[in-house]
């Protein structure tokens, strides 16, 4: 039984199962990138990637600002 498959060669002439493959092995996408660098460092327009819940930021320095009054 032979289970090797051909590679399928688009009408431009490239390889793209071949190109797949390189996609595979090559990292992480810009937006996965964009993504890490919201998650870790912060960012402007970055929001939208971060799990940080600003109303709970908010709340936690006013209540440290309060405590340091009292």
């Amino acid at each position: 039984m032979n289970n090797v498959q051909k590679d399928r060669i688009a009408s431009s002439g490239t390889n793209i199962d071949a190109v797949k493959r390189q996609n595979d092995r090559s990292g992480m996408t810009y937006n996965e990138v964009k993504q890490l660098l919201a998650s870790t460092t912060g960012g402007h327009g970055t929001n939208k990637y971060s799990d940080t819940n600003v109303d709970q930021v908010k709340q936690d320095i006013q209540q440290s600002q309060q405590n340091k009054h009292t």
